[in-house]
């Protein structure tokens, strides 16, 4: 089991949260003016959308230096379409650039590889059970 990761109410902040992550600290959370927040800081959607870009990225970076393959580095670009959420659709385009790697079949192969990061299959192929209480 992994350790907590604590949110926490800023004081003196409209929606504010600080984030505590395996002793980490300043991470927050804030939501945008038009829905009252105060933009501070990456909203919950965010992170959803970071939590695959870093994935997708940490994937790819892993299987090229098994591979041994000359990707110097990454860039992950993405671009969120939440036009239709309420319809329970919400769309995400990523967008690789992969530094150092020229070969087209070592190329198609990271993007292969990168369909398979596990945040990316955790948002698309699995059951997700939450429970929430009152302490």
């Amino acid at each position: 089991m992994h350790p907590p990761i604590t949110v926490i109410s800023e004081r003196n902040h409209v929606f504010r949260q600080r984030v505590e992550v395996n002793g980490l600290e300043d991470l927050y959370a804030d939501v945008p003016p038009i829905v009252g927040g105060e933009g501070s800081a990456p909203d919950p959607h965010d992170y959803f959308d970071i939590a695959l870009g870093t994935c997708k990225a940490i994937t790819v970076q892993m299987y090229a230096k098994r591979k041994e393959w000359p990707l110097e580095g990454i860039t992950v670009t993405v671009q969120r379409d939440d036009s239709q959420e309420k319809k329970g659709i919400y769309k995400l385009d990523v967008a690789l650039t992969l530094h150092g790697i020229d070969d087209p079949e070592q190329r198609a192969r990271l993007e292969d590889i990168s369909h398979r990061c596990p945040i990316q299959r955790l948002m698309t192929q699995s059951t997700v059970e939450i429970a929430t209480r009152l302490v």
